[in-house]
């Protein structure tokens, strides 16, 4: 790697540092290829991304950032995964060590606050964005719809009513 492709990278990861709301470190050795591109699929199906940089680099790009203590987690084979959505990195990286034990959770860093892998684990837990804005537009919708069914009781009472008297007068 040259020099000019050393500085667009640090420059590339500096961007993703300042501008992701968790970063997520893990240790991949021994994961097959086959495994690693599943991960980076169900990463990016949750609106996460998984990059490997070299490790000099990424220390570099972490100086100046609010995640710059993970910088000490960057040691061996390490992967970065970084996410918009608080949740969406540490779920799917903690699934995925789940299922492989090859992928060892090392810790992370969510704005100012580092992580440590129990602590990625306790983020993983916790319901999604989209989650919580569907259970809150539920509780929202709850109260409209119970409303609709108790204006519209009274006038299906009514017509059973009728209905009845009808059909004894029929027979």
């Amino acid at each position: 790697m040259d020099k000019a492709a050393k500085k667009d990278a640090v420059a590339s990861l500096n961007g993703v540092f300042a501008n992701t709301s968790v970063v997520v470190v893990a240790h991949y050795a021994g994961l097959t290829v086959a495994q690693f591109q599943k991960l980076r699929r169900e990463m990016k199906a949750n609106g996460a991304t998984v990059k490997v940089a070299k490790n000099r680099l990424a220390k570099i790009a972490l100086e100046g950032t609010d995640v710059a203590s993970i910088s000490k987690l960057l040691t061996g084979p390490t992967l970065i995964a970084y996410s918009n959505d608080p949740v969406a990195a540490p779920k799917v990286a903690t699934a995925f060590a789940k299922e492989n034990d090859k992928l060892v959770i090392l810790g992370g860093a969510m704005g100012t606050t580092a992580l440590n892998p129990d602590g990625v684990k306790a983020l993983a837990t916790m319901p999604s964005l989209d989650e919580l804005r569907a259970k809150l537009i539920g509780l929202v919708q709850a109260p409209a719809t119970k409303l609709a069914q108790l204006t519209n009781a009274p006038a299906g009472k009514l017509a059973r009513v009728v209905q009845a008297y009808a059909d004894k007068n029929a027979a």
